[in-house]
């Protein structure tokens, strides 16, 4: 069972937060965009039961994601299935009009320009996302991937200690769909 660890953080300035990335050895990569479609479950309320199902187009690729609850009060630490799909824009609109038929309405849409960053600390590859979201504002997540429960505790320790350094403070558990429908 895969696990995302992931800490938000809202930025004030990006060219500062950058500076210091690059001084510990990341690259940062060209900004992409990104347009993600958050979907209703026809039987379920995923806004209580604090689940998700996104639709996410990036350039010329997709992918479907389920995001499960929160598992902890400090970090966005949740169960994730995340699937490519087809590159055309028909495999997207398929995928689209597929849930629709099924029941799932559209719950809201994220659009932000992207940046990512691969950084090594503490012997992991944290992933670096600096993000400009459209209606929002500057972000930045940090984020790493583990395969099992036991491995989430290590991975929160390695993110917080990162924040710690970049002075990130202020933590945001909110997603950015729920930070926009507030």
């Amino acid at each position: 069972m895969r696990f995302e660890v992931e800490m938000k953080f809202p930025v004030a300035d990006p060219s500062e937060l950058e500076a210091r990335l690059k001084q510990l050895g990341a690259t940062i990569l060209a900004a992409q965009n990104e347009v993600d479609v958050y979907f209703t479950h026809p039987a379920r309320d995923f806004a209580a039961s604090d689940e998700a199902l996104r639709l996410r187009r990036k350039g010329s690729t997709h992918s479907i994601a389920y995001k499960g609850p929160k598992i902890d009060a400090a970090t966005k630490t949740r169960r994730e299935i995340d699937l490519p799909l087809p590159a055309d824009a028909a495999g997207f609109e398929a995928w689209f009009e597929l849930l629709g038929v099924l029941g799932f309405g559209v719950a809201g849409e994220v659009r932000k320009s992207r940046r990512k960053a691969r950084l090594l600390w503490q012997g992991r590859n944290v992933e670096v996302s600096l993000d400009s979201v459209d209606r929002l504002g500057q972000f930045v997540e940090l984020e790493l991937l583990v395969e099992d429960a036991a491995s989430v505790e290590a991975a929160k320790g390695c993110i917080a200690s990162l924040a710690a350094e970049l002075g990130l403070e202020s933590s945001e558990r909110r997603s950015y769909l729920e930070l926009l429908l507030a």
